[in-house]
């Protein structure tokens, strides 16, 4: 079950988030959900850290690093080496 939330906005805004929401085929109940999901994901420091691992993953694999060197490396950088 979904949780409602009232909030309160200047009726010019909403009046505006209405047309534009109705000109992408959305009511501003659903352009106001994805706006949220987009800013929890935007501010979830866990998320973010999990991506910058990715990233640093990726790109020292592309370099041609294995597995084990990646690890090799993540424990050298922990190490202060």
């Amino acid at each position: 079950m979904r949780a409602q939330m009232i909030v309160r906005i200047d009726p010019e805004l909403k009046a505006k988030v209405s047309t534009f929401a109705l000109s992408e085929g959305k009511n501003v109940s659903q352009v106001v959900r994805e706006l949220l999901e987009n800013y929890v994901k935007d501010h979830d420091i866990v998320a973010y850290v999990d991506n910058l691992w990715n990233r640093v993953g990726d790109r020292l694999t592309s370099k041609g690093n294995s597995p084990a060197d990646i690890q090799q490396i993540i424990d050298d950088v922990r190490a202060g080496k």
